[in-house]
């Protein structure tokens, strides 16, 4: 017990990678908005924080072209760095259909904020129960690393890598865009692609 009496974290709790079949079966035992909130997440980069936070009007559509990709700018809450992302056209018009009033994702009880990341967490970790993936940590997080990992063998480039997730430190980026053989060691065999 810590001073708080709360209970110790056991093992580590930093997200794993999983391929991209696992992650489908791990979308698809979502709750719809949260599987939304991921899966814009896995496309954009951004942290779930951040993907949360999107305002309605920032992807409201300009000149009546509702069904247009949408480039919009988010500021970062980690880093306070401003990113330009783009949201693919499908992704763009589940958005629209759920949009609340003030945020895309809107909050339970309080229209005037938005979603919270431990609502995410909870779905994401009764996804894990329910398919019984017991070694991995599967967070919202594990949505940017499988993004890293893509990337980095999109374009063999750690540094433009680096640059896109807006990391300080190359070490880190290392992890995200190795976090494949990461999971694979940790598991200890191979894991489909």
């Amino acid at each position: 017990m810590s001073k708080a009496g709360l209970t110790t974290r056991r093992g580590s709790r930093r997200a794993d990678w999983i391929d991209h079949d696992s992650m489908s079966h791990v979308l698809a035992a979502l709750m719809p908005q949260n599987r939304l909130a991921v899966e814009i997440a896995m496309v954009t980069r951004l942290r779930i924080s951040d993907v949360l936070n999107i305002k309605t009007e920032q992807i409201m559509p300009h000149n009546g072209a509702k069904s247009s990709p949408c480039r919009i700018t988010v500021r970062q809450l980690k880093t306070g760095k401003s990113i330009r992302v783009y949201i693919p056209r499908e992704l763009r018009e589940q958005m629209l259909v759920i949009a609340g009033r003030k945020y895309v994702f809107e909050g339970r009880s309080d229209w005037r904020k938005h979603r919270t990341r431990q609502a995410i967490a909870k779905d994401l970790e009764r996804a894990r129960k329910i398919l019984r993936i017991p070694r991995l940590v599967i967070s919202a997080h594990t949505a940017r690393k499988i993004w890293a990992v893509d990337r980095f063998k999109e374009t063999g480039d750690l540094q433009k890598v680096q640059k896109e997730l807006g990391h300080t430190d190359p070490t880190i980026t290392a992890i995200y865009a190795m976090a494949d053989t990461l999971t694979q060691r940790k598991l200890g065999r191979k894991l489909g692609g």
